[in-house]
């Protein structure tokens, strides 16, 4: 039976810092990218948020660019370059709205991240490696099957979905057929890259998680062009060009993530990467149930959003995905301190110590709060320069702009409640924020963004406006049932 290694050894031959020399802020920075593994329940709690967070906030805005990527590059579709046909803005708006769809993927995708980070992240809080490999083996068992059921039905009806989310005479489903049809069929390989990095982050390897999004988005950045304008000997794709390099750098994320997982460059071994056992199978569903269905609320309510806000037209369809793709891309990192907090509960219960988790949790919160306080700065001062570097049309730019200072001025709440969340996620309390989840965004959120579009002269911008009021509701609830302390006995 496999064996966790005396408490100031490295992990699987890996180095490990002990707290014997004090450190730099910069010489911990530094110690976190090169993947040094570290023992999370124990030492300064400011250290360790900071060894965790520093990959997670990379990975996080990493991961934000794939789509971020796409849109620059499809919009320039539209500024004729290369000699490329403009489209209108329906090329943006195709993109928008198949991402929409797809966030019912990713719903699932970080439904089951979070449940197997929680499960992997208790383990080897317990020392128990074995138990952490069954957990990260049944979520890829799980995932792969889930893509497939997903996955191969969407992309055959593709365009038949797109209609469902355009107004009536609008060009994004001729336009942006083959590129949902892409991105649908490549559905089992974003559920993979999803689930094998939590894994990597509830093992406390988030420098793993880094690399393999940094290979990826480096694959993206460098094919998009060759493939949507036909640069050399590349085909001239248009916006389905987008899409293939997008399932070109995936597909080798998580090519790469498998040789990383059994070739022990993880703390937690994995003989094999797929295994199937009745009882943590049952285990994983039923932790995870309540996960995805946290994300299937929010993301279903976003799908509605992006309906009402495409009755508005072509235009004002661009403009919000676009303004919401950079909006991601700057909240992400923020979703990446989140994980930080989730791993360091997680691993911090395993350990008995719920009072070092739950001072982590705060800990997390205040540097998220500084880090989304500034954002939120830099979109209400200087969204038309932010926006001239993707969109060129006056009435998509005006609509992205509404969007970005509408949006932002939510986020310092927004960082208390995604904190918040993640520490129950942590602790495996997935009921708590999935009531949440359906009571802000379901009851709340939808029927105000409706009302707002079909009930008043506002259209679009009252749709965005339901953003920021139910998100900052939403956390406000959040932290007072976190400060409850239930989530601190809960059974993973």
């Amino acid at each position: 039976m496999l064996r966790a290694p005396p408490p100031d050894s490295g992990w699987l031959g890996h180095p490990m810092q002990t707290e014997a020399a004090p450190r730099s802020f910069w010489q911990h920075v530094l110690g976190s990218l090169r993947g040094e593994h570290h023992d999370f329940t124990r030492g300064p709690l400011s250290t360790a948020v900071l060894l965790l967070a520093v990959p997670m906030v990379l990975e996080m805005a990493l991961e934000s660019t794939f789509a971020l990527v796409d849109i620059w590059w499809v919009n320039k579709i539209d500024e004729g370059w290369f000699g490329a046909t403009p489209t209108g803005g329906a090329a943006v708006a195709a993109i928008g709205m198949t991402e929409g769809m797809l966030s019912i993927v990713y719903a699932i995708a970080f439904g089951l991240g979070m449940a197997v980070t929680a499960m992997v992240a208790r383990r080897v809080g317990e020392k128990d490696l074995p138990g952490a490999t069954t957990a990260a083996q049944q979520a890829i068992g799980l995932g792969i099957a889930v893509g497939l059921l997903i996955g191969v039905p969407c992309a055959i009806w593709a365009p038949e979905l797109l209609a469902l989310m355009s107004t009536e005479g609008s060009n994004a489903p001729t336009v942006g057929a083959g590129y949902a049809r892409w991105i649908f069929a490549s559905t089992p390989i974003i559920t993979l890259l999803f689930l094998q990095n939590a894994i990597f982050r509830g093992a406390g390897d988030p420098m793993l998680a880094l690399k393999v999004l940094a290979l990826s988005n480096l694959l993206n950045l460098a094919l998009d062009p060759l493939f949507i304008f036909g640069i050399g000997p590349f085909p001239a794709l248009g916006v389905e060009g987008a899409a293939v390099a997008t399932c070109v750098g995936r597909t080798t994320a998580v090519l790469f993530q498998c040789w990383l997982l059994v070739r022990g460059k993880c703390r937690v071994p994995m003989p094999a990467l797929v295994r199937f056992d009745l009882e943590p199978m049952l285990r994983l569903i039923r932790l995870s149930a309540g996960t995805i269905g946290q994300f299937l609320i929010g993301t279903t309510s976003w799908l509605f959003l992006t309906k009402l806000v495409n009755l508005s037209g072509d235009a004002a369809g661009a403009g919000y995905t676009t303004a919401i793709r950079i909006l991601m891309f700057a909240l992400l990192p923020a979703w990446g301190l989140s994980n930080a907090a989730a791993t360091l509960v997680g691993q911090n219960l395993g350990a008995r110590l719920p009072d070092r988790a739950e001072a982590a949790v705060w800990l997390t919160a205040r540097y998220d709060v500084l880090f989304l306080a500034a954002v939120t700065v830099v979109m209400e001062l200087l969204p038309g320069p932010i926006l001239a570097q993707f969109v060129a049309d006056p009435e998509v730019t005006r609509y992205g702009i509404a969007t970005l200072r509408i949006v932002a001025a939510g986020y310092v709440f927004y960082a208390w409640g995604m904190v918040a969340v993640q520490a129950f996620n942590g602790a495996g309390d997935t009921r708590t924020p999935t009531w949440l989840h359906v009571w802000f965004f379901w009851l709340f959120q939808v029927p105000l963004a409706a009302a707002a579009a079909y009930w008043t002269d506002l259209g679009a911008i009252g749709v965005i406006w339901a953003i920021p009021i139910s998100e900052s509701l939403f956390a406000v609830a959040s932290v007072i049932l976190f400060r409850r302390g239930t989530w601190k006995t809960v059974v993973v």
